[in-house]
């Protein structure tokens, strides 16, 4: 197979919501703010391409679908579709991609699957022959959020991927659509059910999508977490579960929202700290 970082809409939000807890004499360190608080954070893809000819995408960013004053609010920097612009400079249209594996909900990973916005129209999802793969508990949420995160969630999005009659709903770590190279760990600390996907086949060995779990290179340290995590305690265990996992069979992992660095190898040292290593901008495999 052929995986491909591809990268979206970018953002800026306030650094110690991104940040949680963590001092920002800290973390100005790794994310440097604006004046309004803000660092800069990416909306990325993995595109996967079988040798079979089939086209996976595993997320689609943020896009493009706010209306002018919602894309201001939540620091949306491009007013174009950048995720489809992106895949068609590596050649593939919309109409190409086969499957789409959502992590979850929260719009800043499943916008980018709409189309961009128009005072002259709804909702439209921008991949018209996609099957969607999501994981039930994080579905679940999405039709009934809790109060802290409802606003992270589209309104009339289950509608319209339910509508679709293409949509599949993960309860084990498989999909039944995409195979034994693909397998799942769950998460709870971020939000319910979020769906982290393994991918075998790759010439440089397995990665793992890592989603809002670990979102960058800052998040690899086990005592940072975001001020969006609901149980940050219980996030930090997962994290350190499946980053001794990934380090022992020097795996790589994907970075959703680091502004610089795709991917990375997890390094752990003798204290048992892990940062990252061998980190790669950009991910073109082989």
């Amino acid at each position: 197979m052929r995986l491909d970082s591809v990268e979206g809409n970018t953002q800026r939000l306030d650094g110690g919501a991104m940040y949680g807890n963590c001092p920002k004499a800290l973390w100005t360190r790794w994310s440097p703010p604006d004046s309004e608080n803000r660092i800069a954070l990416a909306c990325r893809s993995l595109l996967c391409r079988e040798h079979s000819g089939r086209t996976i995408l595993f997320e689609a960013g943020i896009g493009a679908f706010f209306e002018p004053e919602l894309r201001a609010r939540f620091g949306v920097q491009e007013q174009e579709h950048v995720l489809l612009r992106e895949l068609a400079a590596l050649g593939v249209a919309p109409e190409d991609i086969d499957v789409i594996v959502l992590s979850h909900l929260h719009f800043d990973h499943v916008g980018g699957i709409l189309r961009p916005w128009s005072p002259d129209r709804g909702l439209q999802l921008a991949f018209p022959r996609a099957r969607y793969i999501v994981g039930a508990d994080a579905w679940a949420r999405a039709e009934r959020p809790h109060p802290r995160d409802r606003a992270s969630f589209i309104p009339g999005l289950s509608d319209l991927l339910t509508a679709t009659g293409r949509l599949e709903r993960v309860e084990g770590p498989r999909s039944a659509q995409l195979g034994d190279a693909y397998t799942f760990t769950f998460s709870q600390g971020h939000t319910p059910g979020l769906m982290l996907t393994r991918i075998e086949g790759a010439a440089a060995g397995p990665i793992t999508f890592m989603g809002d779990l670990i979102p960058g290179v800052p998040w690899v340290h086990l005592p940072i977490t975001m001020g969006y995590d609901r149980y940050p305690e219980l996030l930090i265990d997962e994290k350190a579960a499946l980053l001794a996992t990934i380090a022992a069979g020097d795996e790589w992992v994907f970075f959703t929202h680091d502004p610089q660095i795709a991917a990375a190898k997890v390094h752990r040292d003798e204290r048992g700290r892990y940062s990252a290593a061998q980190a790669q901008a950009t991910l073109r495999w082989p």
